[in-house]
């Protein structure tokens, strides 16, 4: 393997990995006919992928990018997304990796936010962007993949003089936050590559083998799952990263067997909608040792393993810390929400809201850090202009991940629960205070409290509690079933214009007050007593049947 220290950035450890394995398959796309791109399936060596790398830093350093400029890339799952972060990242140049689905307002807050230097996009994601640039102050060059060759114009900054380490930022990846617009986590070169690293050393039923490895993937790059855990461990030990353009239940096993995968990497949403496929003669015919992922439900656990004879491998991760802890040591707790224990270099405690000890068996949040010694080490770097969050969520040397967790005396970790304010729909985590600020720009609204409720498919879903303004026209207040379930589709509409379409609000309730403190504050957790579904409550109006993914026009 790769190591790391003697490597520390990138560019070395890509390099170097190149060097050592160049015959060797580091990228492969599935065939997939109806794609827009690599419809017959792709697959390159650690050479052919450094040739391409080498070419693309020639054409962004003769521009003048390098150390201290960041670039966002908005190249959905394709391999292009690859090849320009390993160049770009090679100058000291940081990528901010962009989610296709984010609407205007999402665009501009994180080109303002990020104040990047250049966005690369797909040719059909630039019309998009172009449009967001119009309520930006910042307002950098968008350029179409294809012509980088030919128009990239030189950034109006300098780039920095010192030289590229292991802490220079290589990503800045937007996750939600608690409190409203999302927070940049910036990532250096030794937090992307010890994650690898740290998987690759898991051992037990996660084991790596060097140059043995095929890792199937359908996790969008830009999230820290597919782009660094998975890619940087396949990179390290010379193995193959198989990166499909996205999950699909009806092709999944046609790609796995296809492209010889020997590890897949899962969502707790992926498990259902497998089980649901047909009965199949082959659904143990393929060559998968492993699942690697979280969420599934406990009730699935030990069916899906006897149907198709691989062991998932449920596992504990964030943005900010991505060395995961798995449940891969025989006897595993299957069907328990269990995801391994604490190890060396990750440190755990599970606390009350004074950040005092609970006892076993008690459920509390998690904190995490390295060690007593060096807590913050191979740790994100902190959010992008907020000290004060970063210094909040390290507060008495621990980072507070807000996950609700139960540790048995022997040590396991359970997932219990998940901080109120988010909510984690197939693998997105949602901020509950982005929701409700785009519902109070509404005449109509109030008062709004955006909370999970659970979904059988998806893990949770979006529940927007809403009490209408005193000045809402009585002929549309009136709240008979029609008029509530069309004011429902309309402040789902007013959603889904504004965000990413998985963050619109699943369910819509109306009610005459949402409880609150003396100071004001609203207390979600008054509004459904412990055993109630708020999915049953009288008058509460389903939309989900509207949450689909915004169409554009695909490039060919």
């Amino acid at each position: 393997m790769i190591d790391i220290n003697q490597y520390p950035t990138i560019g070395a450890a890509f390099f170097e990995a190149a060097r050592r394995f160049g015959d060797h398959s580091f990228l492969a796309v599935p065939v997939n006919q109806s794609r827009s791109y690599a419809a017959q399936g792709l697959e390159l060596t650690y050479a052919e992928v450094a040739a391409q790398v080498r070419s693309l830093m020639q054409v962004y350093d003769q521009a003048g990018f390098g150390h201290g400029h960041r670039v966002a890339l908005s190249l959905e799952n394709r391999p292009d997304h690859v090849w320009h972060k390993l160049a770009l990242n090679a100058l000291g140049v940081c990528c901010v990796p962009v989610n296709p689905d984010y609407r205007l307002q999402e665009l501009a807050y994180l080109i303002d936010h990020s104040k990047v230097d250049l966005i690369m996009a797909l040719p059909h994601l630039c019309a998009g962007i172009n449009d967001a640039l119009e309520h930006t102050t910042w307002c950098p060059p968008v350029m179409a993949i294809q012509d980088v060759g030919t128009g990239l114009r030189a950034p109006t900054r300098a780039a920095l003089t010192q030289t590229i380490d292991g802490e220079t930022p290589a990503s800045i990846l937007y996750t939600s936050g608690t409190t409203g617009s999302p927070k940049g986590c910036i990532l250096s070169h030794r937090y992307e590559l010890a994650s690898g690293a740290w998987y690759a050393r898991l051992g037990g039923l996660a084991a790596i083998r060097l140059t043995q490895e095929r890792l199937y993937n359908p996790l969008p790059l830009f999230h820290v799952n597919a782009s660094i855990l998975s890619f940087y461990c396949m990179m390290l030990t010379g193995n193959c990263q198989i990166q499909t353009d996205r999950f699909q239940p009806t092709r999944w096993w046609e790609e796995v067997r296809q492209s010889d995968a020997t590890i897949v990497h899962y969502l707790g949403i992926i498990i259902p909608l497998l089980l649901a496929q047909p009965a199949d003669q082959n659904d143990q015919e393929h060559g998968v040792r492993f699942g690697f992922g979280a969420g599934v439900e406990p009730q699935l656990h030990a069916v899906f393993e006897a149907r198709f004879g691989i062991p998932l491998l449920e596992i504990w991760g964030m943005t900010e810390m991505v060395r995961t802890l798995v449940d891969c040591e025989p006897p595993r707790q299957v069907g328990t929400r269990a995801f391994g224990r604490p190890r060396p270099g990750v440190d755990v405690k599970v606390v009350d809201g004074h950040d005092q000890v609970v006892p076993s068996g008690t459920p509390g949040e998690m904190l995490i850090r390295h060690s007593a010694q060096t807590p913050r080490q191979d740790f994100f770097l902190g959010y992008l202009d907020d000290e004060a969050a970063t210094a909040h969520a390290w507060r008495n040397g621990w980072f507070h991940t807000g996950d609700i967790v139960v540790q048995d005396p022997d040590g396991m970790i359970h997932f219990f629960d998940r901080d109120k304010h988010i909510i984690r729909r197939s693998g997105e985590n949602i901020s509950a205070a982005q929701v409700e600020a785009v519902l109070q720009t509404h005449p109509w609204v109030k008062t709004v409290a955006v909370l999970p409720v659970a979904d059988e498919i998806r893990e949770q879903e979006v529940l927007a509690c809403v009490v209408l303004s005193d000045t809402i026209p009585k002929e549309v207040g009136d709240l008979t079933a029609t008029t509530q379930k069309d004011m429902a589709w309309t402040l789902f509409n007013h959603c889904y214009q504004a965000l990413a379409y998985y963050k619109a609000p699943g369910w819509i309730l109306f009610l005459d007050s949402i409880p609150t403190t003396a100071t004001q504050k609203i207390q979600k957790h008054r509004i459904f007593s412990a055993t109630e579904d708020p999915r049953q409550r009288l008058g509460i109006v389903d939309c989900r049947d509207l949450k689909k993914r915004h169409q554009k026009k695909q490039d060919s």
